[in-house]
């Protein structure tokens, strides 16, 4: 089933719906591990579940002449395969992440093939972020250089628009298109009003329904929902939350995701007097969080649970 059809018939019934996002096992992992983190979650009847998509790294490997060379690797294969088993076994739909940047846009084409091959629905088009060792990001040459671009592509894919212009009749896919948002802009974004006009580009292109960035900041939720509606922008915007672990992510997740943190969560943290107490008040904060945001008549509450389930399934306990 479509997000936008579980959304749709939530509202009718007046529910707020559950769901959650995992990561592909590295390289080498069992898939079992997964699945564990997964099962204890599915209590609370997930709507759907996101699974990440992950491109390419750069390595250090050491040579026999003690030199060392660089070195490709994708450490975090699998979504296509992942979703297919999370779809079969749980008989949830599974939200495969798609990215421009590391893959070309015949290899984007291949995976949509074999997810609409696997009746996989829904995906989450994404620019993606740049490699470590880059200072902006590098778009694959013969890739999507801009979310934008990549929603294009599903776009005519749905309608039998192959990258291969010679073919005839073709067969079309049907996949309902996410794509993400930014409560607090994007960090590239000059302000925030450039950020909306780019979202309102990619809801132009054939997205269907908008997951946010982390926040820890319901009013800035709220205010960009706002903006969002007065901007034209009126499909389902789904909160994406992430309750806080350790002390040092006050610092870290700012730095990396750009986000703001309170100054009452600060204050909290930092009064706090051991490990197990952060981490109680990183769930209590969110399940904060979480009755605000159904109260503001969110959709969905959507948890980034790293492939750990513990705070989330504390939260939804609280919640749902």
């Amino acid at each position: 089933m479509k997000i936008t059809e579980h959304i749709a018939q939530a509202q009718a019934k007046q529910k707020t719906l559950f769901s959650f996002e995992v990561l592909p096992p590295k390289k080498g992992e069992r898939l079992d591990n997964l699945l564990q983190a997964i099962d204890p979650l599915m209590d609370f009847d997930p709507a759907f579940i996101n699974v990440t998509y992950h491109r390419e790294e750069y390595v250090e490997r050491k040579l026999s002449n003690g030199r060392t060379q660089k070195v490709v690797a994708k450490k975090r294969p699998g979504t296509v395969g992942i979703s297919a088993t999370v779809q079969n076994k749980y008989n949830v739909d599974a939200v495969p992440h798609l990215l421009c940047g590391g893959f070309t846009k015949d290899e984007t084409e291949s995976a949509l093939i074999d997810l609409s091959y696997l009746g996989i629905d829904n995906v989450l088009a994404l620019r993606g972020d740049q490699l470590k060792t880059e200072k902006t990001f590098v778009p694959n040459p013969l890739g999507n250089r801009y979310a934008s671009e990549l929603i294009a592509q599903v776009s005519d894919l749905n309608q039998g628009k192959y990258l291969d212009e010679d073919l005839g009749q073709n067969s079309k896919t049907d996949f309902c298109i996410g794509a993400a948002c930014y409560p607090e802009k994007h960090f590239e974004a000059m302000s925030l009003e450039e950020d909306m006009k780019f979202l309102k580009q990619k809801v132009d292109l054939g997205a269907e329904f908008l997951v946010t960035q982390m926040f820890f900041d319901n009013q800035r939720f709220f205010d960009f929902v706002k903006k969002c509606r007065a901007a034209g922008i009126d499909i389902p915007i789904i909160p994406g939350l992430k309750p806080l672990a350790t002390a040092r992510q006050l610092e870290i997740l700012p730095q990396i995701f750009y986000v703001h943190m309170p100054d009452e969560l600060r204050e909290m943290v930092t009064k706090a007097t051991s490990k197990e107490e952060v981490k109680e008040i990183g769930v209590q904060w969110a399940i904060k969080q979480c009755k605000e945001l159904i109260d503001f008549g969110s959709p969905v509450l959507h948890f980034y649970t790293m492939s750990k389930s513990t705070a989330t399934q504390k939260i939804a306990k609280a919640v749902f």
